[in-house]
């Protein structure tokens, strides 16, 4: 199939659109296929912001007016950080110019596809599945989001290998094939800055099973009528996550009980729904049950997912900065009993917090640390619920001052738990660094009593 492609690529002018991780995974993908072609790179950034590495035969197109280029290419793979609805971007993909990097892998890999997609817990579920495979001697790679590059999977010459890979819905979105084994977790609002409303957004994440065939299994979240809806349509093998039941205190499939609860290395409600996934995949390719449970007691949490920090001058902190929507949120905090300090807000993506302001109330939280913009928003919906509410409120603007001032409100032999509800983006380049720089304030705290003073 990559002998396909080449051909298909030979003789056209390609632009890569986005020069960051995926942008430049692109380029020495399509650098082994053509080592002497003229490729286009369009970026946002300007050249001094772009690591100053040495790229041969490249036509540079950057800066603000990057998106001109894009009449003067035949193809385009475009990076999943790009939003779709720029005029440029419509009318490049109204031409068919537009392609992505997984569209391409999925267009030629070879072998069979483990695809898992959730507005939460795909990393986890991801990893599982992963791990799980690997003890049982199965051979796997892990890709997409997490694991390796995808595109440079396609020079492998390995037989019978699954590709486990969490998609996003950026990554769906101009899917025309499916995972021949397709996981959807879960769905809530989110990404209502990249698309146009609740519906595209869902359509992008149903590409996942929307291409199956009779020989392929779905496995999805039967609670939420959205994907109950899409199982109807579709034509693949379906089954839902009540498939596995949480039952005597551990995971039963098929009145075969999995693992106790007490030897899960997970904290929270979306991970038992993570582990019903990975569990069903597991018994779709007939792994035995000693295997699925070693794996499991093995796992070992991903950073930023509930991930306890540590306990310092008797609070214990925990990192849950993945929660970028309320509804993780209300789960960290039904997680976690003894929640004193919950750190919350960040970028504005139009979501609703009523249900969150409702469940901070009822859990008596008492002291909200609340970073823009969304947290202004938050402490006007505790507000406009309880005009009085016995909460204390501070506003900050960095991740030190956040922590610092946890140190001083948070009540020994109580909990301090970031977990936002928020995407990242204003103050922070990612969820990742914020909740590592949440960790490294944590500690640097615990060592430094006097300047709590």
């Amino acid at each position: 199939m990559i002998d396909k492609l080449k051909e298909k690529f030979k003789d056209k002018k390609i632009l890569i659109l986005g020069f960051g991780k995926e942008g430049r995974d692109t380029f020495k993908f399509l650098r082994k296929l053509f080592p002497k072609k003229i490729l286009g790179i369009a970026d946002k950034s300007s050249l001094k912001e772009i690591k100053k590495e040495k790229f041969s035969n490249v036509k540079w197109h950057l800066g603000n007016k990057y998106l001109s280029s894009l009449k003067d290419y035949d193809i385009i793979i475009k990076s999943p950080g790009i939003p779709i609805h720029l005029p440029e971007i419509e009318k490049a993909f109204g031409e068919g110019k537009i392609t992505s990097q997984s569209k391409i892998f999925f267009d030629c890999y070879q072998n069979k596809i483990i695809g898992v997609t959730g507005t939460k817990g795909k990393s986890t579920t991801t990893s599982l599945i992963y791990k799980i495979l690997k003890e049982a001697k199965i051979k796997a790679k892990l890709a997409g989001n997490i694991g390796k590059p995808m595109l440079n999977l396609l020079f492998s010459k390995s037989k019978n290998e699954f590709c486990v890979m969490e998609l996003s819905c950026h990554q769906l979105y101009d899917l025309k094939k499916s995972p021949q084994i397709a996981i959807f977790l879960n769905f809530y609002p989110e990404h209502l800055d990249y698309y146009k409303n609740l519906k595209e957004y869902f359509s992008a994440k149903s590409n996942i099973a929307k291409y199956q065939t009779e020989n392929d299994y779905f496995i999805f979240q039967d609670k939420q009528k959205e994907i109950k809806n899409l199982a109807k349509k579709i034509k693949s093998k379906k089954i839902p996550l009540k498939f596995c039941k949480v039952k005597k205190g551990a995971i039963f499939y098929n009145n075969e009980k999995i693992i106790s609860l007490k030897d899960v290395p997970l904290v929270g409600k979306y991970n038992l729904e993570n582990l019903k996934a990975a569990i069903l995949t597991a018994k779709i390719l007939n792994i035995k049950t000693r295997i699925i449970e070693r794996a499991i007691k093995d796992f070992k949490p991903l950073a930023h997912r509930l991930e306890f920090v540590g306990e310092f001058k008797k609070i214990k902190f925990y990192n849950d900065s993945i929660a970028t929507i309320p509804e993780a949120t209300i789960v960290a905090i039904n997680s976690l009993k003894g929640v004193d300090t919950l750190l919350l807000g960040g970028y504005d993506r139009n979501i609703n917090f009523y249900n969150l302001a409702k469940e901070i109330l009822r859990k008596k939280i008492r002291n909200l640390i609340l970073f823009p913009d969304t947290g202004n928003r938050i402490y006007e919906e505790i507000l406009e619920i309880n005009s009085k509410p016995k909460i204390n409120f501070y506003f900050v603007n960095s991740m030190r001052k956040a922590v610092k001032t946890a140190y001083k409100i948070t009540r020994k032999g109580k909990i301090c738990l970031l977990s936002p509800a928020s995407a990242s983006f204003n103050l922070f380049k990612d969820y990742k660094e914020r909740g590592n720089l949440f960790k490294k304030y944590v500690k640097f705290y615990a060592k430094r009593s006097k300047l709590l003073l």
